[in-house]
């Protein structure tokens, strides 16, 4: 008995459709019916490769009108889509819509391409804040995770005296008790010109400060060394070594190397001339160094009260590719407050005064952080957080800054409660700050978009 259909004519017929299909694909007859056209048929389509397109020369005209139209920086990065700035957890830069080509990241990414490639040989950044960033939080992570990536080694600026150098693990520092502080929150006499941290330190006779390296990759020992001050003359003793203090500017740098043996500085002031002591620099030759100016209790509005003068000289003295201002623990004193009138006008002084001091400078605003209070039992998100972001977000996107919204990058509403009551706390019992591991969280997110931005250029 027959297994099976063994009759030949099924396969005949199939393999003649396909040869007269083939035939009808190269041959593409045009066939028409009435008024209309049948496409040509082509059975191989799938299979072949596809044609280069070549683009004619009306084509090209029309593309260079639109960019033309879309301005000079869209030859750089075309502008981003449309983004909620209250949700969205990497930057968003303004630099390229509505800010001078500086003002965003760009010029930042542009020098950190610069590096990479060897045609420069330092990338600085100045990272402005409160508490949030006192004893190098978060910045510690973030400049260890970039100095990794680009290169260098050193902590950078450190201030002649310090309130928190005890809990401070990047740098050891110690000093004399007979230092005067000037600073934001008392009055400088005539003639003490606040510095760019917003303290001036002037020492008594036999006043000294000492540092020392600490055991952490990247910062286990002491290289290009500067000693910042004012105007005025005076002696200082390093490491027992006389050396003169002679500036005519409101800000002057004293620099020297050290060598690897080096294991502390320590700097002696004979006192009998007042000059003005700011802090002290540590750097490498090359690679990207981060100065942490952090003061507690202020809102950023303070830093209105540096002359014209201090902030033109720092850019000569100690140029700075990328300006960070990180605010807001201090705006949110009452939780339930929505109006930040006192705020936002001083505070849009102050950063366009930046703008203009530092026209090359990229600038990138930091969005505050959650904050929760307790209300009804529980701990929620402060209602005023919400609006003091609007602000922000506004002088970013006016100003042609970038801006980073920490609130959203931690996980927005209800963030600071969780952060706070997680198994692992990151932040403290204020619900208000980080603790070590959640600053090192929020450098970290902070270090990501920035190297999202870095990235996103290059390609």
């Amino acid at each position: 008995m027959s297994s099976g259909n063994k009759h030949p004519y099924p396969l005949l017929i199939t393999m003649g459709a396909i040869v007269g299909l083939a035939a009808v694909s190269f041959l593409k007859p045009v066939v028409s019916a009435g008024n209309y056209t049948l496409r040509p048929l082509d059975i191989f389509a799938d299979l072949r490769t596809p044609a280069p397109v070549t683009e004619t020369v009306a084509d090209a005209a029309l593309l260079a009108v639109a960019d033309t139209a879309r301005g000079t920086d869209s030859l750089h990065k075309a502008p981003l889509p449309p983004r909620d700035y209250l949700t969205y957890p990497g930057i968003l830069d303004y630099g390229y819509t509505t800010g001078a080509p500086g003002a965003g990241m760009h010029h930042f990414v542009e020098a950190l391409r610069q590096l990479r490639t060897g045609s420069r040989k330092k990338v600085r950044i100045a990272y402005f804040g409160d508490s949030m960033i006192e004893g190098d939080l978060i910045t510690q992570d973030l400049r260890d995770s970039l100095q990794a990536y680009f290169g260098g080694e050193g902590v950078g600026f450190v201030p002649a005296t310090s309130v928190v150098s005890g809990f401070r693990t990047t740098i050891t520092h110690s000093f004399s008790p007979n230092w005067t502080d000037y600073h934001f929150k008392n009055s400088p006499p005539a003639g003490v010109e606040l510095g760019i941290s917003g303290h001036a330190f002037i020492p008594a006779p036999e006043s000294w400060v000492r540092f020392q390296p600490v055991k952490r990759q990247r910062l286990d020992e002491f290289g290009e060394v500067s000693l910042l001050y004012g105007k005025g003359a005076g002696q200082v003793k390093i490491n027992d070594q006389p050396a003169k203090l002679q500036g005519n500017g409101n800000l002057n740098a004293y620099s020297f190397l050290t060598d690897s043996a080096t294991r502390s500085l320590t700097f002696k002031f004979a006192g009998e001339q007042k000059v003005p002591l700011y802090g002290v620099c540590f750097e490498s030759g090359n690679g990207i160094f981060l100065d942490n100016f952090s003061f507690r209790g202020i809102s950023g509005i303070e830093l209105g009260k540096l002359s014209s003068d201090m902030w033109k000289q720092v850019q000569s003295v100690r140029p700075y590719d990328l300006i960070v201002l990180h605010y807001g623990a201090n705006v949110l004193f009452m939780p339930e407050n929505t109006r930040f009138d006192w705020y936002e006008r001083p505070m849009e002084k102050v950063v366009d005064s930046l703008r203009r001091y530092f026209p090359q400078s990229s600038f990138l605003i930091v969005g505050t952080a959650d904050k929760s209070y307790r209300k009804n039992g529980k701990y929620v998100t402060a209602p005023g957080v919400k609006a003091l972001l609007k602000v922000q977000h506004q002088f970013a996107e006016e100003n042609g800054m970038a801006y980073w919204n920490l609130y959203s990058a931690m996980g927005g509403d209800g963030a600071m409660a969780r952060w706070v009551e997680g198994e692992q706390a990151l932040a403290n019992k204020d619900y208000t700050h980080f603790n070590f591991r959640g600053a090192s969280k929020v450098g970290a997110l902070l270090y990501k978009a920035i190297m999202d931005e870095f990235r996103q250029e290059a390609m």
